[in-house]
């Protein structure tokens, strides 16, 4: 299976109805640890994605990941934006610069990109009750997979939301939620959830 651009629109709009969906579930888990508005920084960012695959014109795959990305970033809303624009600019990073279709190859080494990105700016490892709880063991199961493109992106969803469920058992050690030190236990970390979310509008777009 190869993905072109409209494949990819296919993909990103999926992701952005997951986010959507959720805005309420977000600031209601976020209010117990948070600011309470990570709900309205995940609407905010699948607001633009839908604005801007509807305008993705001729743009290639990779330049309109590295304009999303930019996009992402400037999004108000504490540090949702700033790392999920990172999210997008490691997907534009596993894109070759001139491809016009991805392959299963070029999508594990755009979700390898998101890692590293993310990894770049935070420390935060698997136990910490971060986004990364969610992320790495979905970029670690999606690199394991010898398949297509919707095994890969099956692998990741599940790893996900296991990862999510993980959370609850854990103590947050960043952000706001770390000064709740053990009353954070039994709710899972917010942005470990979106993060899920964002595996489950992939694989959801891929079917």
């Amino acid at each position: 299976m190869l993905l072109d651009r409209e494949g990819v629109r296919r993909l990103l709009d999926s992701v952005a109805d997951v986010w959507s969906a959720n805005t309420t579930q977000l600031n209601e888990i976020d209010s117990k640890y948070g600011d309470g508005d990570h709900g309205v920084t995940i609407g905010k960012i699948a607001n633009l994605i839908k604005r801007s695959t509807a305008a993705w014109d001729e743009e290639s795959i990779r330049v309109f990941l590295t304009q999303l990305s930019g996009g992402v970033m400037a999004i108000g809303g504490g540090s949702a934006g700033p790392l999920y624009g990172m999210v997008f600019d490691g997907f534009a990073a596993g894109v070759p610069a001139d491809a016009v279709t991805i392959d299963a190859a070029t999508v594990q080494a755009m979700l390898s990109g998101a890692r590293a990105a993310l990894q770049s700016i935070s420390k935060a490892q698997i136990g910490d009750k971060t986004m990364m709880d969610a992320l790495l063991p979905a970029v670690a199961a999606a690199e394991e997979v010898e398949g297509d493109i919707g095994d890969i992106l099956q692998a990741a969803n599940k790893a996900a939301a296991a990862g999510v469920e993980a959370t609850r058992d854990m103590v947050a050690k960043f952000g706001r939620a770390r000064s709740y030190g053990v009353q954070t236990l039994g709710t899972a970390d917010v942005g470990a959830l979106s993060v899920a979310m964002l595996f489950e509008g992939l694989a959801t777009g891929i079917e």
